[in-house]
């Protein structure tokens, strides 16, 4: 009896592990990004939102990004020279709408925006931890990569004038592993 069990737990574990799937995900974006009324509560750093949509592999998608960075410039060595500023991203989550409706959650674990002001533009590069969804994401796990160029488009009254609202295009690539109990 004990045997049946074991070899009956081998069996369903085994079949599990022959159902998960590595997708990569290649998608490209547009959109717009700017700051945001959510406050994250992080000590001196700013709240900014970010509304994407593109497509890619696993098809049309919409992200919205909350995230908060940092209100003064950090050091780096990624990100140099006398008009580049970094500010470093330091806690912020995403959420994938696809179009069947499932969902893609992310949590941001590292990253940042590297602000040329004499090109007018920003790049970043973010990394997030795929934290599960719903429909065909379900209990799926993994990291996506997020690089992007951001380019203010209006700016407040400030003297001198702050940007406030920046067009976004750019990529996220990277694999996820999706549990065999997932929709296909």
């Amino acid at each position: 009896m004990k045997h049946t069990a074991t070899m009956a737990l081998m069996l369903t574990l085994g079949v599990a592990g022959v159902y998960a799937q590595q997708i990569p995900m290649n998608m490209t974006f547009s959109g717009d990004g700017t700051p945001s009324v959510i406050d994250l509560k992080h000590p001196n750093t700013n709240t900014a939102e970010e509304n994407l949509a593109g497509s890619g592999t696993q098809g049309p998608f919409t992200f919205r990004l909350v995230k908060a960075s940092t209100a003064a410039p950090q050091p780096s060595t990624t990100c140099s020279g006398p008009t580049k500023f970094y500010f470093q991203d330091v806690a912020g989550a995403g959420l994938f709408r696809f179009f069947d409706g499932s969902l893609l959650k992310v949590n941001l674990t590292d990253g940042g925006d590297c602000i040329d002001f004499a090109a007018n533009q920003a790049k970043c590069t973010l990394t997030f931890q795929v934290t599960g969804g719903t429909g065909r994401f379900q209990g799926a796990t993994g990291v996506l990569m997020f690089t992007e160029t951001a380019t203010p488009i209006l700016s407040d009254a400030s003297n001198p004038p702050n940007p406030v609202f920046f067009t976004e295009t750019g990529e996220f690539t990277g694999t996820i592993t999706r549990g065999g109990n997932s929709r296909e």
